[in-house]
């Protein structure tokens, strides 16, 4: 079975966009649409979306994970070590109580567990979701719309863009088909369908409310679609589609103040996360394009300090030795208008743009230099791995608006929460910066800018970067759900 629009969801379109053209016009005028003409416009509309849930929801699927984590500590034979003097630990009763015997403490074990959605890419069972959803989970299970269940084999993951590929094994799924997110437009309709707090099968309706989103924190590499479709937790990795029932794009996170819809969701464009899933798939691992530059964007300011009276472009601060771009002979203020002959956007669309160049393809970048233009070709190297810094406190935690405290097995029990799986908020200014975004005390944050947190050190060295970006993202989990909470550092 293959999951295609039929030419019956077409129509309905065709029924509703005709509708309205006769009602508005093209500048014309025209007499007001009567009744019977508004009833027919809402009801073509009403069947598309009934047609594409029908199309679509078969290939949606509800994805279950599990992980088995060490927390805590346990006495041996079977004693929790709960100590009166647990707080000062270990080290401190071998310092103060001399001749005082420790037990032999050992980890105990606990088992995570998670949702979220997903959807079927290919009738022999690759499936796209997000890579938080899956994570480093150590089993994936998938449920069908038709009830069938499937331990799933996890294919490759990159939490660099939130894209995951997972695979069970069938034969004849029914299947999404591709759009393209190139070619959406602001306003347009989109279709979102997903598992938010475990109902299957949801589907909500919305319009595309803009296009090229970055900088929101969620992932390194961001080219976000927002829209303003009902997505709240669970819908995670499901997918977001145009009124013909296409694919372009993966729910993958919300802005909110409350921890569900306000309004304000974001999918990860189709063609981005195909390509990535095209790497996942050959070689379980993503190997990205690397210039070796540092950049910043070329504003009119400092257009004006540089004497050139046309601001737009990318200039480049920084060309590291050794680096495709020194071996090309890029230097220090050359400024990139082009890349490929397409003028060159923000510093981020830049930043996907070459890094989709798979290594060893060559680019071809227009660069203004010294009052002349020219084309340079350049030969993509690999983008390195990322190395292992050592991190200071951050000053950004005193701004935040709460404290944090390590979970213990008391709190843990209170609030149905896991050992070793967080923090917890312990206090919260009322009028704080936490506040309004709906943080509490007994609200267990598990990630720190994309980073997991079980310890107070833990948050915050993760906090540091925040110092820089003024914007601290957090992932936080009240109760069975988890969300993204992003607070802008005033």
């Amino acid at each position: 079975m293959r999951t295609k629009v039929t030419v019956k969801s077409v129509m309905f379109i065709g029924l509703a966009v005709g509708a309205i053209a006769f009602a508005v016009g093209a500048g014309e005028k025209r007499e007001p649409a009567s009744a019977g003409d508004r009833q027919a416009i809402l009801h073509g509309t009403g069947k598309a979306f009934t047609q594409v849930a029908k199309d679509v929801i078969p290939a949606v699927v509800f994805i279950q994970v599990e992980k088995t984590v060490e927390a805590g500590m346990q006495q041996a034979p079977g004693y929790y070590y709960n100590n009166p003097f647990d707080f000062f630990g270990d080290d401190f009763m071998r310092r103060f109580f001399h001749g005082f015997e420790t037990p032999e403490y050992r980890p105990r074990r606990f088992r995570q567990q998670g949702q979220g959605s997903g959807f079927i890419i290919s009738d022999d069972g690759y499936i796209l979701t997000n890579n938080h959803v899956v994570g480093d989970a150590d089993k994936i299970r998938v449920k069908l719309h038709d009830g069938r269940e499937f331990d799933a084999e996890r294919v490759g993951a990159d939490p660099k863009s939130e894209v995951a590929v997972i695979k069970i094994e069938a034969e004849n799924l029914p299947f999404v088909e591709m759009g393209d997110s190139e070619a959406l437009e602001i306003g347009e309709w989109v279709v979102a369908i997903g598992n938010p707090f475990g109902l299957s099968e949801t589907l909500t309706v919305g319009v595309v409310s803009a296009k090229g989103r970055s900088n929101i924190g969620v992932a390194d590499y961001e080219d976000f679609i927002q829209t303003d479709a009902a997505i709240n937790p669970g819908n995670s990795g499901g997918p977001l589609l145009n009124i013909e029932g296409r694919v372009i794009g993966i729910n993958t996170a919300i802005y909110s103040q409350s921890g569900g819809y306000m309004g304000i969701g974001f999918a990860i464009p189709i063609n981005m996360a195909a390509a990535i899933k095209e790497q996942l798939v050959e070689s379980g691992k993503v190997v990205r394009g690397y210039l070796g530059i540092h950049i910043q964007e070329f504003t009119p300011d400092l257009a004006r300090s540089f004497g050139i009276d046309e601001a737009g472009g990318i200039l480049i601060s920084e060309v590291e030795p050794d680096s495709p771009a020194d071996k090309a002979g890029l230097r220090q203020a050359d400024i990139i208008r082009k890349l490929n002959d397409v003028p060159v956007g923000s510093v981020s669309a830049f930043r996907n743009d070459v890094s989709a160049h798979r290594p060893g393809n060559r680019m071809k970048l227009t660069i203004s230099r010294d009052g002349k233009t020219f084309d340079q070709s350049v030969e993509a190297g690999e983008m390195p791995g990322d190395e292992a810094t050592v991190v200071s406190e951050s000053e950004v935690y005193d701004k935040l608006g709460f404290t944090v405290g390590d979970l213990t097995q008391e709190m843990a029990e209170r609030f149905g929460y896991d050992l070793n799986e967080g923090v917890i908020v312990t206090q919260i200014e009322p009028e704080g910066l936490a506040a309004r975004f709906g943080i509490r005390p007994g609200t267990l944050i598990t990630g720190v800018n994309r980073q997991r947190v079980t310890t107070v050190d833990e948050f915050k060295k993760a906090l540091v970067p925040s110092d820089s970006t003024g914007v601290v993202l957090l992932r936080v989990r009240e109760g069975r759900f988890s969300r993204f909470v992003a607070i802008g550092i005033e």
